[in-house]
């Protein structure tokens, strides 16, 4: 059953059951450095977004700093749903990065059209892309 299935918009999940679907080191890992160097509390809310067929609606966490959004996830079963935005700011700085960075991620920026922000939506499954991620989430934090 998918996520925005199993909690609609008047049925919070809990952190527990979020980590029960999720189900990946992953999510724990992500979740301590974001609140470790960022000093954030995750922060749920519900979308009704249906693009992507659905990927994007539902119940998902938000890290945020400062008013400003350092990535958003969404809970799959056996994964997380990452969405990451490069603004103009950071975009030279991403560019140079891309260098470095796991063949998934190179597709998916090289995918992503320039409109103001770059929106990555990253599928985190290991390890790897994790590495990029954290980069991304740093260029993120530091360009106002």
């Amino acid at each position: 059953m998918q996520w925005h299935e199993l909690f609609d918009r008047e049925h919070e999940p809990s952190e527990a059951q979020v980590k029960d679907y999720v189900n990946t080191p992953l999510f724990d890992d992500l979740d301590g450095h974001l609140r470790e160097a960022y000093k954030v509390k995750p922060k749920l809310a519900y979308s009704g977004c249906a693009m992507d067929s659905g990927a994007w609606k539902g119940w998902n966490i938000k890290y945020q700093k400062s008013g400003k959004s350092l990535c958003t996830l969404y809970p799959k079963q056996g994964y997380l749903l990452l969405l990451v935005t490069i603004g103009a700011r950071g975009v030279n700085e991403a560019e140079l990065l891309m260098l470095l960075c796991t063949e998934y991620i190179q597709s998916l920026w090289g995918q992503s059209d320039f409109h103001g922000s770059r929106y990555l939506g990253i599928e985190l499954r290991d390890e790897n892309v994790m590495r990029d991620v954290k980069n991304l989430i740093e260029i993120r934090a530091k360009t106002k």
